[in-house]
């Protein structure tokens, strides 16, 4: 497959180090891709939920694949989440062409564009982590239910279905949250100048244009790599969201040969050990 030239890619929700991520597929798309920038929007590592039991190598080619971009000078923005919100005490940190931060603005042909994860709009994640935290493995755990479903309906010939999609569809105050979640970023980045803002957080992929008394805004989301699978692309000023269909893409084993396993990324840092510290020290 010929590498599709790309300006910037956002990426955000990967999860890595959980049950649910769908690490090999994204492989799949980063290996499809050659891109200027990257942007992970948040919750990219899992530390809420992280195991040292629990880190397969497809996560760590995940890792080891960023880590490529990195050398090769693209730049790559780290922009903390609320899973991986232990980095933030580590937020403005520079190493050659990686950055960590905890929000971005990007100039994008003349626009700008205001970029963060967005769980500081969650009103459960400002007053009661606990239960945001206990809402995660009872996520996670439905996702690994969902899959042994799919696997069944799949063995049946029968189309697959997603839980939480239907959860969400179905109950009112999850629809309403979505909506005031992107109606406030949309508030907050007209009040400010915007004319983009990109969030990560609610596994909802979207690009749409929001208006107030106030002005228009372009809100973009870019989903997620448990469930919807998707990143949001720009190139040629134009924004699109990129999702995945396994009819696309060779099979994983594809890419065993990949360039980036010649980076030993277990010699310059032991990812599940530093984890595991970070986590300790929550």
């Amino acid at each position: 497959m010929e590498k599709r030239n790309v300006d910037l890619v956002i990426l955000s929700d990967i999860h890595l180090g959980t049950y649910g991520c769908h690490a090999k597929e994204l492989l799949q798309y980063l290996h499809s891709i050659n891109p200027k920038s990257i942007v992970l929007n948040g919750d990219i590592i899992d530390i809420w939920q992280f195991s040292k039991s629990y880190w397969p190598q497809s996560h760590m080619k995940v890792m080891r694949r960023l880590m490529k971009y990195i050398a090769d000078d693209v730049e790559v923005y780290y922009l903390t989440g609320n899973h991986d919100e232990m980095l933030r005490k580590f937020a403005n940190t520079s190493i050659g062409s990686f950055k960590l931060q905890n929000k971005l603005v990007l100039n994008l042909n003349g626009q700008k564009a205001w970029i963060f994860h967005g769980d500081v709009f969650d009103v459960t994640m400002q007053n009661s982590k606990w239960l945001a935290k206990l809402g995660a493995v009872g996520y996670d755990t439905l996702i690994l239910i969902n899959s042994f479903v799919n696997w069944c309906l799949a063995f049946m010939g029968r189309e697959k279905m997603s839980f939480s999609k239907r959860i969400k569809a179905h109950f009112k105050d999850a629809v309403k949250f979505i909506n005031d979640f992107e109606n406030t970023a949309a508030g907050l980045a007209i009040e400010n100048g915007y004319d983009y803002v990109i969030c990560g957080h609610i596994h909802q992929p979207e690009i749409r244009k929001i208006a107030t008394a106030k002005g228009t805004v372009t809100y973009l989301n870019s989903g997620d790599w448990v469930e919807n699978l998707t990143a949001l692309e720009y190139h040629q000023g134009q924004w699109d969201i990129f999702r995945y269909d396994a009819s696309d893409f060779k099979q994983p084993e594809t890419f065993e040969t990949d360039p980036a396993e010649n980076i030993d990324l277990n010699a310059m840092l032991d990812i599940r050990t530093l984890l595991s510290q970070v986590k300790q020290k929550e």
